[in-house]
This record gives structure tokens, sequence and C-alpha cells, in this order.
């Protein structure tokens, strides 16, 4: 009978020796599993307080097939290849040119406000370097009218005083959004028109309908959201899945000191022209 008591407690030494070292090996492991997991854990939260300087630069690459000249309007639209001339049944004039996808895009527009009895007309489109320094030139030597301004060259006579004026709603050679063939103005060039009867109508189906077929407004009206840049043009309409894409390009291929060939250029620098304009937009289409 001892030996039987005997041999039992051994068998139970042994079984307790053997739990105790499963039960230290398992938390030994867990540990270490823990200790592995967790350290991935560290890297990326790192990763996420990364400046928005580098992860901006990451995600936006340099699309050669969109040159600075592009960029700047410095080609001929009726020779670019992807460039169509507006129909009359859609413009105010012959001779205009957009980009074929923006094309698109503003004709199923077009389709679907006739439907709801609103209608479109583009007043103008594509303007290339040429075009729009004709346009600056005219106004800057008070030979085309700066809204509200009688005599610019009198009542502005400090080249950056008479340049930011004319930039209340005109672009410098090089630097506007019609350079692209994405943008386009519509029905009137006053925002007065778009504030009652008929236009107010066409405004807000605009702003109920536009983002649909991926246009949005880009000069909304300034504040907290937008400081800087031109006056608001409720009339001035972007594609939004091109534009952004020269967006991206302008940033970093465009420098202020690159704008030049012009009168009132030698002021582009000093204004900011790339910072509070180009990019002075609505952040919806940054």
């Amino acid at each position: 009978m001892k030996l039987v008591q005997s041999v039992a407690k051994l068998y139970l030494h042994i079984y307790m020796k053997i739990l105790i070292t499963t039960l230290s090996l398992f938390l030994l492991f867990a540990c270490n599993d823990s200790v592995t997991k967790s350290t991935p854990t560290v890297s990326k939260a790192k990763i996420k307080t990364a400046s928005p300087e580098q992860t901006s630069s990451s995600k936006v690459s340099n699309d050669t097939s969109v040159t600075l000249d592009f960029l700047m309007g410095k080609f001929e639209p009726k020779n670019y290849y992807n460039f169509l001339q507006i129909e009359k049944k859609y413009a105010d004039r012959k001779g205009m040119f957009i980009q074929k996808e923006t094309y698109e895009a503003f004709k199923n527009m077009y389709a679907a406000a006739k439907q709801d009895g609103i209608s479109f007309v583009i007043k103008s489109a594509t303007r290339n370097f040429i075009s729009q320094k004709n346009i600056w030139e005219a106004k800057w030597n008070g030979k085309r009218k700066t809204t509200g301004v009688k005599d610019i060259i009198k009542n502005y006579p400090i080249p950056k005083d008479r340049a930011l004026k004319i930039l209340e709603f005109s672009s410098m050679p090089g630097t506007s959004r019609h350079h692209w063939g994405t943008d386009i103005d519509l029905n009137n060039f006053t925002n007065k028109y778009f504030e009652k009867g008929k236009g107010k109508e066409e405004y807000d189906w605009l702003k109920n309908n536009a983002n649909k077929f991926g246009f949005y407004q880009p000069y909304i009206k300034k504040g907290n959201e937008r400081p800087h840049g031109y006056n608001e043009e409720k009339w001035h309409w972007s594609y939004l899945p091109l534009s952004k894409k020269y967006i991206d390009q302008v940033r970093l291929k465009m420098k202020d000191k690159f704008i030049k060939g012009f009168d009132g250029a030698e002021v582009a620098e000093e204004i900011g022209m790339i910072e509070k304009y180009i990019l002075g937009i609505n952040r919806k289409c940054l």
C-alpha cells in the first residue's frame, strides 16, 4: 500500500512539473509573439505622422506627356492632337477648340440640362498664350475695358497695383486654366446675370448637376476657404478629371520666374502668381 502511494506521489510530482514547464513555455512564446507584432505598429505610426511635403511629393509623379509649354498655353489648339473644334450648336461663335474628353462630357451635360428646360452656350473655351496675351495687354494699356475702371493707366500707374486690378477677372498669359482645353465659360460673363431669373435657374442647375458630369466651379466666392485669387466667376466651369492632372503638374514644373513675355510680367514673382492665382481655387479642384 505504501508502495502504491509512493508511486502515485511520484507520478503527481512528474505531472505537475510537466504542467508548469508547458505553461512557462506557452507564456514565453506568447510574450515574444506580442512583442513581434507590436513592432510594425510603431513603424506604421511613424509613417502616418510624415509631413505633408513628404507625402504629397510621393503621390504626384512627373507626367512627361504634360509639358511646360502645354501648361503655359504655348501651342496652337487647332493643331493639337486631342483638341476638337466646338460645333456651332454648342457655342456662340465659330473657331473655338476644346479637348475631346471635355467636349464629350459637356455634350452629355448639355443634353441632360435640355431635358430640364435649361440651355447652355459656350462663350469661351481654349485660349492659348497668344490669345491671353492680347486680352491682357489690351487691358494693361487701356485699350480694353477693365471691370470698374475708366482709365487704368491714370488710376493705376504702379505696375503691381495695375496687375492686381486686372487679375480680379483676367489671367496673366501663361497662367490661365483656359490654356488646357478643360475650362469653359457659359452663357454670360457677369455674376449678376446668374443671381436672378433665368440666369439663377441655370446656375442652380449647374450647382446641383454639373459635378455629375465632371465639371466644377474653380472660382467660387472668396473667403476663408479661398482667400486668394480671381474674383468669383459663376460662368467658369472646369472639367476636373483632366484639369486636376494639370494642377498636379503645375506644382511640379511651373515657377513664377517662367511667367514672362508680355507687358507687366515683371510683377509676376512679387505677386506670387502660381500660389495665389493658379492654385488659389476651389479646394475641390486641387
